[in-house]
Formats: structure tokens, C-alpha cells, sequence
């Protein structure tokens, strides 16, 4: 689960650029928050991405435990191609890993969260 300033800005990045489905959304009248659940396929055979935004919260300290979310692509180099096209933020082109082989790229969503892009191996 992400906490979210603009879930609007979110659901842009996350469906717009990244190619995510919005699967469910709910909004929490009660407890002034709302839910948004992100991902590539169906919760029930896929990851997905718990993106919630209280109302009247529009930034957060991202803290120091988290670090990234991994997502594998087929191709880390085209992804980033694509997600600059959409007007998304690559903050590492993709490239080998220092110390490895394995290719990898980070962008960043509209709060700041990093998300890694591993390309598939052979």
C-alpha cells in the first residue's frame, strides 16, 4: 500500500504511464479516505498496487525504510522510451546493475515512490 497526495495524479501515473489497470475503487466516506487498487492483471492471479489517498492529506515523508517496488518487463529500454513518452520521470536509464548483468531502470511516480524495472532474463 502507497499513501497517495492526488489520487488523480496517481491513477494517471500508474494507468496512463505505467500501463496499469484501475481494478477497484472505493471511496470511504466515514473515514475520509478512498481506495484505489492498481495492477497488471486481476487480484485473484496478479500483484497489485493498494494506492489510498486521505482526503485532505496532499503530501507525505516517504521515510527511510522503503525503498522500491520491482516490476519485470520484458524490455527495461523500451519501457523507459514509452514511459517518457506518456510524460513519465525515468530517474535511472535502463542498464546493467553495478556489480551484475542484469538490467534494470527506476522511474518515479508523482510522490516520489521509486519503482525499479528488472527486464526479463532470456
Amino acid at each position: 500500500m502507497l499513501r497517495v497526495g492526488d489520487l488523480e495524479k496517481s491513477l494517471a501515473f500508474y494507468t496512463g504511464i505505467l500501463g496499469m489497470k484501475l481494478l477497484r475503487r472505493t471511496d470511504y466516506p466515514d473515514g475520509k479516505f478512498t481506495l484505489a487498487f492498481v495492477g497488471f492483471g486481476d487480484e485473484a492471479s496478479s500483484a497489485v498496487i493498494e494506492l489510498t489517498h486521505n482526503w485532505g492529506v496532499e503530501k507525505y515523508d516517504l521515510g527511510s525504510a522503503f525503498g522500491h517496488i520491482a516490476i519485470e518487463v520484458e524490455d527495461a529500454y523500451a519501457a523507459c522510451e514509452r514511459i517518457k513518452q506518456r510524460g513519465g520521470k525515468v530517474v535511472r536509464e535502463a542498464g546493467p546493475m553495478k556489480h551484475g548483468s542484469t538490467v534494470i531502470a527506476f522511474v518515479e511516480d508523482p510522490d516520489g515512490y521509486r519503482l525499479e524495472l528488472i527486464q526479463k532474463k532470456g
